[in-house]
């Protein structure tokens, strides 16, 4: 996720989790971590879900639901509504393997005892008390968009684990390491969050972030998001999700004036691998 103000994930207890199939196995979302805005500046609406739209009927047993998936006869906008539902029948147990894996990662995460001792050198302190697993609700808005986040940075509540979004040990590690980076950021040169001043300041952390914390390796991208580009490939990783999250602050007019902060920054701040002396990840 790009880093944000506070957010306002669900928290609310989890109902007991069934035998229904994990939401990874129905087919994957079109993952966003920002809208774009329209014309005007506005940011389109979510959607709740309609039956009669989306096919999909909550009532109904969630192996009818799941066939019916199969089958064709539930929208991609209904697959996420569907997704969003068994996502908060499986919180407790989503919450707990991600509470594991980050205890996991503070024990024995080279990366993250790294980040963390750094963070420690500058009078900060990031343990379970401040890295805290929640359920993050995905949003579907009118424009077709999913709006998804893996993870947040708050310089005042810590950082954000999104327990649903974890697929394994090694995307939490990423994840951990990209908001441990912010934190070492706001730290060392106080940023500027929002933008209400300057959109450098978030421009710039984004790039060190995706740049360090391992996210837009060459396996990552290519195994997982399916990108298989041999060249420029580490760069075009790290520029684009930079200009995703500068797209989510609200001074940000559109994607035009996101990818143009980018720029600016660019040379200085992608060669910046503080507090790392290389690219380890």
């Amino acid at each position: 996720m790009a880093s944000q103000p506070p957010s306002t994930a669900d928290s609310s207890p989890a109902s007991n989790p069934t035998s229904a199939p994990s939401p990874s196995s129905i087919p994957p979302p079109t993952n966003t971590e920002t809208l774009t805005p329209a014309a005007d500046g506005t940011l389109p609406r979510f959607l709740e879900n309609n039956p009669a739209r989306t096919g999909y009927d909550p009532s109904l047993k969630w192996w009818m639901t799941y066939f019916h998936i199969l089958t064709g006869k539930v929208t991609r906008e209904g697959i996420e509504h569907y997704r969003e539902d068994r996502y908060r029948v499986h919180e407790k147990r989503d919450c707990e393997r991600c509470e594991e894996y980050r205890d996991w990662l503070f024990e024995h995460s080279p990366t993250v005892r790294f980040l963390r001792d750094k963070v420690y050198a500058l009078n900060g302190t990031l343990d379970a008390s401040n890295v805290i697993c929640r359920r993050c609700p995905g949003r579907v808005a009118e424009n077709g968009q999913v709006v998804r986040q893996s993870g947040g940075f708050s310089p005042d509540h810590g950082i954000l684990l999104c327990a649903n979004e974890v697929r394994n040990r090694g995307h939490l590690e990423d994840t951990l390491a990209h908001e441990m980076v912010h934190a070492w950021d706001h730290l060392r040169w106080k940023v500027d969050w929002v933008g209400r001043n300057n959109l450098k300041h978030a421009a710039c952390t984004e790039i060190r972030a995706s740049m360090l914390s391992g996210e837009c390796r060459w396996t990552r991208e290519s195994f997982t998001r399916g990108n298989w580009t041999i060249t420029q490939q580490f760069q075009n990783c790290v520029r684009m999700r930079a200009i995703q999250s500068v797209m989510a602050r609200p001074t940000c007019k559109d994607d035009v004036h996101a990818a143009k902060v980018v720029n600016e920054v660019w040379d200085s701040c992608f060669s910046d691998k503080r507090p790392f002396d290389e690219v380890y990840r």
